[in-house]
């Protein structure tokens, strides 16, 4: 019976140590409280309050210390809460900062009102149209940002009214804060949600819609009935969700089957429940590096005092940042820039990529390209530095080689042979001539 007791007792005190190991893993995450503020006679909404906030997460109500309750002096303690987060999606990493860390993750929390929606695919969730009893609480929504941009986490939690402990209901993720794609790839934007079981408002269904925002415009890409498991819209020909995914795991990630130019912006992945309502927000840029062509290629021989233009086309690129420039390297294998050349503006092609060239000169007068070499076109882009070359050769170029001297030196001494040796001959021949003439005249 001891030995029972002694067993029982080592599992109880397991259990305690693997709760609260797992709850240390949560961080204390110092926040933004932010809510509006009403003008004089509860006019309209005048201004907000930003106060700093305090939130000690757990993912068990039990984990919460009597430590946890002193708050540091510069925070009130009316703005201390207690989170517990059953998904322990609030304890990742990228959400505990190291200990004297400067950079922090970003926080905020809001006061949130539960309110049903009018959207066709949200709507059928409120059908009754009378709120439950459990909505009688006080509601906050908090937005999370982690470090590097790993990961962005939206919660709505839900307090006892004039209590501290949240608990939360609903949370959606997104690992996919910040993507970049090539053109044709396919591209997965990761958005997740988890509703808490034990609530009344994880049994009646829920919805999800995707949005589109780049520089003011907006659109809807995908709305999806999770009640009636339909599609209620799909705008973005080759978006598509994970549905199998989405019911058993909460996987809600867009899936956009080939990347284009114009999917680049902003999303938005919206998860609907009974009265709730939580986002993500992530950045797709499709970054395309250019291809580079040289006009005329090959590239001609040069005749001194003859100036020839070079083209270089640089298309097909994304986005619209681009330096062009051009690199000389002659026979002795050194290289040196040419500048910028002469660049042209920003051509759109039908499929949305740009287009750019850059003329130069060559002038082997000006340039000192001596007897030719390799010129280089440079382009530096987002999505890699690309360079494209070719050789050429300059004719009847002035200042003669090592090699070409010792051969005119070599040249000029046989020639200088070759007339002392005639000069020798016609003169010895002179002079037989001349003796002749003399014995005869005699």
């Amino acid at each position: 019976m001891s030995n029972f007791s002694t067993i029982y007792k080592l599992s109880l005190v397991a259990v305690i140590c693997f709760i609260q190991a797992c709850s240390s893993s949560c961080p204390v995450l110092e926040c933004w409280f932010v809510q509006e503020k009403t003008g004089r006679g509860g006019g309209l909404t005048a201004a907000t309050s930003q106060e700093k906030s305090l939130l000690h997460i757990r993912t068990d109500a039990l984990g919460h210390s009597a430590e946890s309750q002193k708050a540091p002096s510069d925070i009130s303690p009316d703005r201390v809460y207690f989170i517990t987060d059953p998904a322990g999606t609030l304890c990742h990493p990228s959400l505990n900062a190291p200990k004297g860390s400067v950079t922090k993750p970003q926080c905020e929390i809001n006061p949130f009102l539960p309110h049903h929606s009018t959207l066709k695919w949200v709507a059928p969730l409120t059908d009754s149209g009378f709120s439950p009893i459990y909505l009688q609480a006080d509601w906050f929504s908090a937005a999370h940002q982690g470090l590097d941009k790993q990961l962005t986490v939206s919660t709505i939690s839900r307090a006892p009214t004039a209590t501290k402990e949240h608990h939360v209901i609903l949370s959606v993720t997104s690992k996919t804060v910040s993507v970049q794609a090539r053109l044709g790839e396919p591209v997965l934007l990761d958005c997740g949600f988890w509703a808490d079981p034990s609530s009344p408002l994880s049994g009646s269904g829920f919805a999800v819609e995707w949005r589109y925002q780049f520089r003011g415009d907006g659109r809807l890409v995908l709305a999806y009935d999770g009640k009636s498991d339909r599609l209620a819209d799909t705008l973005e020909e080759g978006a598509t969700l994970d549905f199998e995914g989405l019911h058993e795991k909460g996987n809600a990630s867009l899936i956009l089957q080939e990347a284009k130019v114009r999917h680049s912006g902003m999303y938005i992945c919206t998860v609907y429940l009974p009265y709730l309502v939580a986002q993500v927000t992530m950045e797709l840029e499709i970054v395309e590096p250019p291809s580079l062509s040289l006009h005329p290629s090959p590239l001609p021989l040069i005749v001194p005092g003859q100036a020839l233009t070079i083209q270089c086309e640089a298309s097909g690129f994304a986005p619209l940042s681009l330096e062009l420039s051009w690199e000389f390297k002659g026979a002795d294998g050194k290289s040196r820039p040419l500048g910028s050349g002469s660049i042209s503006g920003h051509r759109q092609a039908w499929d949305g990529t740009y287009s750019q060239s850059t003329r130069l000169e060559l002038d082997s007068t000006t340039l000192d390209l001596g007897r030719g070499g390799e010129l280089t076109c440079v382009a530096v882009h987002p999505g890699g530095t690309r360079r494209a070359s070719a050789t050429f050769s300059v004719v009847g170029f002035s200042a003669p080689s090592i090699e070409d001297s010792m051969a005119m030196v070599g040249v000029a001494l046989v020639l200088y042979g070759l007339i002392k040796f005639v000069s020798w001959t016609f003169t010895s021949s002179g002079s037989d001539a001349a003796d002749k003439q003399d014995k005869k005249d005699k």
